[in-house]
């Protein structure tokens, strides 16, 4: 398949875009320009993320006609590749999930509350089937993200998720939630990262614990 994944972590600085902090912004657009950088190096053209809206938007991008360079969307928050290239979506604590089909298609997607309780890994799923690839024959990954003893949601949101009635706030642990949402749209084979973006604070950026920084999850397919 030539995959290869990977999230960075606190040590590499925020990858966050648009914080309001023209020196910080200025910083963060620098890591991505250096990620290109080293993704060139290894085979990889073109690296595509968005400004992401906690929806359901998966976009598909042809990889063969995709200009070498950076390539920022508005408003989406997955991706499908059809050829080679990197994708990335911006996490701290919402699940980030990575897709690939062993012809080297590849998807990221960043899946919040409000994307797991709409949907977006079905629409990313039903993505690959469009283009031919079944979810049977996916490879599914759940990267660090915040913990179901950590996350605790209020009554509507609870209920939005699981479909549970509550009457108080309540934990929920996305990843688990998301592996169900896999394994009932046909995915066989996944994994899911141990590190939870709370607990393990002093490795990655927790929105819950007050950070204001990005990390990213990147899949990339080099050129053949």
């Amino acid at each position: 398949m030539g995959v290869t994944a990977f999230v960075t972590t606190r040590a590499a600085g925020t990858f966050g875009l648009a914080t309001g902090t023209p020196e910080v912004d200025a910083e963060a657009m620098a890591r991505w320009a250096a990620l290109q950088t080293e993704l060139v190096a290894d085979g990889v053209p073109h690296l595509t993320s968005a400004r992401q809206v906690h929806e359901s938007t998966v976009l598909t991008h042809d990889g063969v006609a995709l200009a070498a360079g950076l390539h920022r969307h508005e408003g989406a928050d997955g991706h499908l590749l059809l050829g080679p290239g990197a994708l990335a979506v911006t996490v701290a604590d919402c699940v980030p999930v990575l897709l690939a089909h062993p012809d080297g298609t590849v998807a990221a997607v960043h899946a919040g509350w409000r994307g797991v309780a709409g949907g977006i890994l079905e629409v990313a799923i039903r993505a690959f089937a469009r283009a031919g690839r079944a979810a049977e024959d996916l490879r599914m990954h759940l990267g660090p993200a915040i913990c179901g003893r950590c996350y605790e949601v209020g009554p509507d949101v609870y209920e939005r998720l699981t479909g549970w009635q509550t009457t108080r706030p309540r934990q929920v642990d996305l990843r688990a939630l998301l592996a169900e949402q896999g394994k009932a749209l046909g995915v066989r084979r996944w994994a899911a990262s141990a590190e939870c973006t709370r607990c393990d604070n002093r490795l990655f950026f927790s929105h819950r614990a007050g950070d204001e920084g990005r990390q990213i999850a990147v899949i990339a397919r080099p050129l053949a």
